[in-house]
């Protein structure tokens, strides 16, 4: 329960000083967040490999909204910022563990993919300056149908990882 507790407010942390941070010092915090997590919670052996495949599959599919013109960041680049790519490993370090709960029934984790993820989405561009190419509505709809899909995979992912 304790490392379930510590596993949550390490992705808060992580979470927030990946967004309000950006591309600067603060990613350190967020490093700082995936080292604790591998010391104290879990261990590089058992998690590294979903952390390194969760993140390359986030990548994918922000940089892709963002190609598709989804998401505009103050920064050029054809791929999404640093900042972003390791909040994905951030939330990698939560499908075993605070959000494992989540995992099944499917449906559960498709539910709380599709309020989540857009929450999620609209905070970050709140604190980080990211802006919606298509508006608040249809990116917010988009993202949640998006993310219905996703967090199951995610846990499918994690699961299939940890055999």
């Amino acid at each position: 329960m304790l490392k379930t507790l510590a596993n949550a407010l390490l992705f808060q942390c992580g979470w927030f000083a990946c967004v309000l941070g950006g591309d600067g010092r603060w990613l350190l915090v967020g490093v700082a967040v995936l080292a604790i997590h591998f010391v104290w919670i879990s261990s590089w052996s058992r998690e590294g490999q979903t952390i390194i495949a969760v993140t390359l599959l986030g990548t994918v599919i922000d940089t892709s909204l963002r190609a598709f013109g989804v998401f505009h960041f103050s920064l050029p680049g054809p791929l999404i910022p640093y900042w972003l790519m390791l909040l994905w490993a951030v939330l990698a370090t939560t499908l075993r563990h605070c959000l494992a709960w989540s995992a099944q029934p499917w449906w559960r984790a498709s539910l709380l993919g599709a309020v989540g993820g857009p929450l999620s989405y609209y905070a970050g561009s709140q604190l980080a300056g990211v802006t919606f190419g298509y508006g608040l509505t249809p990116t917010m709809i988009g993202l949640g149908l998006l993310w219905a899909l996703v967090f199951p995979l995610l846990h499918w992912i994690a699961a299939q990882l940890s055999h």
